[in-house]
C-alpha cells in the first residue's frame, strides 16, 4: 500500500512537471529561455517547451507600448518657465537585448524620455515650443531611438501633449499679440494710404493733359452732391464765366 501511495505520488509530481514545462506564447509575445543562468534562444509563439529546474523564460510583450511622460518643468532658451508632458510610443524589436542589456527597459525608456524631453526643448525659445511642435515631435523622438537603439527598443513617435504656461506669461503673450494686430493694421492703412496717393498722383497727371477734363471732373462732383437734398452746396464760381455774362448784357 505505502509503495502504491509512493507511486502515484510520483507520477503526479512527474505530471505536474510535464505540464509546467510546456507554455504558449501569444502571436505578439517572445520568450527569451536562459539555461542554467546563459542565454540560450528566443522562442514562440505558439507551444514551447521550457525544462524545469535547468531553464528560465521571460516573457517579452512585441506590441506597440505608449508611455505617458510626467509634466516635466522646462526653461526655454529665452528663460521662460514652462510645464511640458508628452506620450512616447515604442516597441520591442530584440527581445534579447531588451531583457539581457536592460534591467527594466520599460522604466529606463521613461526615464530617459523626461531627460530627453527636457534636454531638446531647453535648446528651444518659447515660440518655437508652441508653433513648432511637430519638428520638436520629431527631434526628440530621432535622439530617444538612437539612444534605446542598444537595447533593442524602436521609438515609433513622441507627441507633445501639453505647453503650460504661468498666467502672467499668458497675460503677456496676449499683450504681444495684440501690439502685432495693431502693427499689422498700421501696415496695411498705410500701403493703403500709399497705393491711393499714387493713383491720385496718375489721376491728375491725365486730367491736366486736356484744360476742360477738370471742369467735367468738377461739374460731375457736383452732380453727384446734389442729389442729396439735405445738405446746402457752396461752390466757387469761375471768374471766366461771370465776365462772358457781363459782356452779354
Amino acid at each position: 500500500m505505502g509503495f502504491e501511495l509512493s507511486f502515484l505520488s510520483l507520477a503526479i509530481i512527474v505530471l505536474a512537471l510535464l505540464a509546467s514545462a510546456f507554455r504558449i506564447l501569444r502571436e505578439y509575445e517572445r520568450g527569451v529561455v536562459f539555461q542554467l543562468g546563459r542565454f540560450w534562444r528566443v522562442k514562440g509563439p505558439g507551444l514551447i517547451l521550457v525544462i524545469p529546474g535547468l531553464q528560465q523564460m521571460v516573457r517579452v510583450d512585441l506590441r506597440t507600448l505608449v508611455l505617458d511622460v510626467p509634466t516635466q518643468d522646462v526653461i526655454s532658451r529665452d528663460n521662460v518657465s514652462v510645464k511640458v508632458n508628452a506620450v512616447v510610443y515604442y516597441r520591442v524589436l530584440d527581445p534579447q537585448r531588451a531583457i539581457i542589456q536592460v534591467e527594466d527597459y520599460h522604466s529606463a525608456t521613461s526615464q530617459l524620455a523626461q531627460t530627453t524631453l527636457r534636454a531638446v526643448l531647453g535648446k528651444h525659445e518659447l515660440d518655437d515650443m508652441l508653433a513648432e511642435r511637430e519638428r520638436l515631435n520629431v527631434d526628440i523622438q530621432q535622439v530617444l531611438d538612437a539612444q534605446t537603439d542598444a537595447w533593442g527598443i524602436k521609438v515609433a513617435n513622441v507627441e507633445i501633449k501639453h505647453v503650460d504656461l504661468d498666467e502672467s506669461m499668458v497675460r503677456a503673450i496676449a499683450r504681444q499679440a495684440e501690439a502685432e494686430r495693431e502693427r499689422r493694421a498700421k501696415v496695411i492703412h498705410a500701403e493703403g494710404e500709399l497705393q491711393a496717393a499714387e493713383k491720385l498722383m496718375q489721376a491728375a497727371e491725365i486730367l491736366g493733359r486736356q484744360s476742360g477734363a477738370m471742369q467735367l471732373r468738377y461739374m460731375q462732383t457736383l452732380g453727384s452732391i446734389a442729389s442729396d437734398k439735405s445738405s446746402t452746396i457752396v461752390f466757387p464760381l469761375p471768374m471766366e464765366l461771370l465776365q462772358g455774362i457781363a459782356e452779354k448784357k
